[in-house]
């Protein structure tokens, strides 16, 4: 066993597909596979369930995953200190973010760690926002973008960049519906309107409190994963939405809605960085949490 062997375990843990995995490896999908079998025969033990058609992890192979990143996350924070003290780090550091956070933030981020630490390298994904703290937690990132939760699971650190509103936004093209801004609810007219809401995260759980305390059932019209798609399904008349503020400052649909000056408001969305404490103990890590662009 050695670090490159766990290195294309880890590759295919994640990818479950020899393809893919024989690719972030550099080697051979044939290659790989007797790397896997050669671990398997060392550790006694089947780590994948494998097909012609799929793969997946066994129980044992789950608990193998676990030490596996974290003792290349030990190696990774041993090598990237020993670059520290000879002057130079050097490697790269896994974001997640959502498509609007890498257009509204990453450029502040990364400009001043690129000057500084031209040799680190950005290896970015992006996707729905709700997943984020998520993909931390579960080893597939070192940093990622998104919105502070109520309740900060233990051991992930969080750092602040901006605020933004949470707001409900309606078709410009339907102004009757800015009668359900009114300063004291229409319980009616809430209840009659179709909304576009998120499947599930933040944003969904505040709305929820949100009609739960005016006494409504909400009707709901569609539920999607994505703030992007709720804008464009408001936008074309479909029902009302809940989105945060930021999504809309930087959509090429924000002249088709309206924001609802509802009351009373959702509380706002305090958007950052996330990584777990222990990840802190990597340089490059710390080097891009350290960046004058993240406040």
């Amino acid at each position: 066993m050695d670090i490159r062997q766990l290195r294309q375990f880890v590759h295919l843990a994640e990818a479950l597909h020899f393809g893919r995995a024989s690719a972030a490896s550099h080697v051979s999908a044939s290659a790989l596979s007797r790397s896997i079998r050669q671990l398997e025969d060392e550790l006694g033990a089947v780590l994948f369930e494998r097909d012609n058609r799929s793969v997946a992890l066994t129980p044992p192979g789950e608990t193998f995953l676990a030490w596996a990143r974290d003792l290349l996350a030990g190696w990774d924070a041993v090598r990237h200190r020993l670059q520290a003290q000879s002057g130079e780090l050097h490697g790269e550091v896994s974001l997640y973010c959502s498509v609007t956070a890498s257009y509204s933030f990453l450029f502040e981020l990364l400009e001043r760690l690129r000057l500084e630490h031209p040799r680190i390298e950005i290896k970015l994904h992006t996707g729905d926002p709700e997943h984020a703290i998520a993909r931390v937690l579960g080893g597939n990132e070192d940093i990622a973008i998104g919105a502070r939760p109520d309740t900060l699971p233990a051991g992930l650190a969080f750092r602040p960049i901006t605020k933004s509103r949470l707001v409900f936004i309606a078709p410009a093209r339907h102004p009757q519906l800015r009668a359900l801004a009114r300063r004291t609810p229409d319980r009616a007219l809430w209840a009659a309107t179709p909304m576009i809401l998120p499947e599930s995260g933040l944003a969904r759980s505040r709305a929820d409190r949100w009609f739960r305390a005016l006494g409504v059932q909400p009707s709901i019209y569609a539920q999607v994963a994505g703030n992007e798609a709720i804008v464009s399904m408001v936008s074309l008349g479909f029902g009302v939405g809940v989105v945060p503020e930021i999504v809309l400052e930087n959509s090429p649909l924000a002249g088709e809605v309206a924001v609802l000056g509802v009351q009373p408001r959702l509380a706002p969305y305090e958007v950052g960085l996330f990584t777990l404490e222990k990840r802190l103990r990597n340089p490059l890590v710390a080097a891009f949490w350290r960046s004058p662009g993240a406040p």
